[in-house]
This record gives C-alpha cells, structure tokens and sequence, in this order.
C-alpha cells in the first residue's frame, strides 16, 4: 500500500497534476514492482502565504510524502527517490525544488477494506 500526498504552491502546481501523478505512480511501480492499478494521490496545492519555504527554491518547489508499509530494503527506497528525481526534473521541477519523504509504518497500523493491513490479501510482495 502507498498513500501519496503532494505539496506545492496551486500556480506551480494543479497544471501539473496529471502528469505529476503519472511520473510519481511510474517510479513506485518500478521501484517497489507495485501494481499499474493501485494507485493513491492526494493534492495539496497550497496559497503562497499559506506555503513557506526558504529563499533559495523556487515557485515550483514540491514536497512529496509516500506512505507505505514497512518491508521495503533500503537499495529499493533510494531507488525510489532516484528514480522520482530524474523523472520529476522533466516536467520542469529542478531537483533543488523537490523534497521526498518516505514513511514506513507497519502493516497493523492500518487499516484498509474493513480489516487491519496485516490481514490484507496483497497483490504484490511488500519486501523488495
């Protein structure tokens, strides 16, 4: 399971949101080999006096923050965030811009279709 939020001033950032939600879902399916059919992106497009972040980034500066289940080695989570910024960087986002996140929880800690993660019938394995 990823559960995807993304950040960034609204100007910068809701032109960009179906293509952004494309890159970001391509790097976790190839990094993680998670499936082409799950995928769970929030949007945050954000007032500028509303998003505060320091001098030297620009109007496009973006935060991602990834959500999944802990299992993921460490090779596979670095991959991840290569991959996100070099695929990111072509639609105009310079790495400078860009902040990632990965959040690790166990699968107990959440819950999904009625039941606890770790009771979830997956579809993909979770340590890569």
């Amino acid at each position: 399971m990823a559960q995807i939020k993304i950040y960034g001033i609204k100007e910068a950032l809701n032109p960009i949101k179906g293509q952004l939600s494309d890159v970001i879902h391509s790097a976790v399916v190839d990094a993680f080999q998670y499936p082409p059919d799950k995928r769970f992106h929030r949007f945050f497009p954000m007032n500028q006096e509303d998003f505060i972040f320091a001098h030297d980034r620009s109007e496009a500066y973006t935060i991602i923050e990834i959500s999944v289940f802990e299992g993921r080695t460490t090779e596979a989570k670095k991959h991840l965030i290569q991959l996100l910024f070099q695929r990111i960087n072509d639609l105009g986002i310079a790495p400078q811009d860009l902040e990632i996140t990965i959040f690790e929880t166990p699968k107990q800690n959440w819950g999904i279709r009625g039941v606890p993660g770790d009771e979830l019938q997956l579809n993909y394995k979770v340590n890569i």
